[in-house]
């Protein structure tokens, strides 16, 4: 699938040390799959889960499911091998968590040698104030907000309106946006409130991320549902683009569609949700 219409609705973490899930995940319908190999593992299962993970890329049988493995942070004793295990074996990306700077991203980017893109988690405040210069980098392609750990070294509360972070999430929209690059809404943790999910998704939404990361498989259908164009916005925006070419065509210049105007721009926007509507019909059908 090429990347830039490849969905990424529904980010799934997978622990890299327990092989049932590692097995269970090709089947899953989600957009991508986030193998985990730091918080979700162990540190005495950290060798073995790496070893699975490898085992399991190599195999294959993962679909138009995008693969991207979170390794460990470089700096602590297995990050370095990290890198030198999975560069080859067939993942789609890395994600790299702990970053602060440009320059953390330019030592993994040395590291790997070659093209690979590279994913980063925003989960820090500097990462946050940086998140421009970050997302500019030549070699990152996505942004995954870490949510949980923003809101403790904020030292803020967790609200289900998620006011406390939402500078956070606004400024690495923005930052993706700028970049042309992919926007990955944090998790979720009531992982069993499925109104909870669908409403923080619908706000990710909003805010202008292209999916969300899940902690558990029950969260997928929603967020698949709440990132996906609906019908009525697919209604609108064939009929945008209908008056808008028709208004062009006869040369009166201005297309009016349910009592608003309809612009160059709303077009475009459009044509995005018609393409991503498309693509995702296409998935269907597979």
């Amino acid at each position: 699938m090429d990347a830039a219409t490849r969905p990424y609705r529904s980010v799934l973490y997978i622990p890299a040390s327990k092989e049932r899930a590692l097995e269970k995940a090709r089947e899953l319908p989600c957009d991508a799959i986030i193998f985990d190999l730091e918080d979700a593992v162990a540190p005495d299962a950290k060798v073995a889960a790496r070893a699975a993970l490898v085992a399991a890329l190599k195999t294959g049988g993962y679909g138009r499911r995008a693969r991207i493995v979170r390794i460990n942070a470089l700096m602590t004793e297995w990050g370095l091998d990290d890198v030198r295990a999975l560069k080859n074996a067939g993942a789609d990306a890395i994600l790299l968590p702990k970053v602060n700077t440009r320059s953390d991203v330019d030592y993994l980017a040395d590291l790997l040698g070659d093209d690979m893109p590279i994913w980063v988690m925003m989960e820090t405040p500097v990462s946050v104030f940086n998140a421009r210069d970050i997302a500019a980098h030549g070699r990152v392609a996505g942004l995954v907000t870490g949510t949980n750990d923003l809101t403790k070294d904020l030292g803020s509360r967790s609200c289900t309106d998620r006011l406390p972070l939402m500078m956070a999430l606004q400024t690495i929209v923005m930052a993706a946006r700028a970049a042309r690059i992919v926007a990955i809404d944090g998790v979720y943790n009531r992982f069993r409130d499925g109104e909870g999910l669908m409403a923080e998704s619908k706000q990710g939404r909003d805010l202008g991320f292209d999916g969300k990361t899940l902690i558990h498989p029950a969260q997928i259908e929603g967020a698949n549902r709440a990132f996906a164009p609906t019908a009525s916005e697919i209604d609108l925006a064939r009929r945008q683009i209908a008056a808008h070419e028709t208004s062009q065509a006869s040369g009166e210049g201005v297309a009016v569609v349910d009592g608003t105007i309809v612009e160059n721009l709303h077009v475009v926007a459009a044509r995005r949700i018609l393409a991503k509507a498309q693509v995702l019909a296409e998935m269907e059908n597979v």
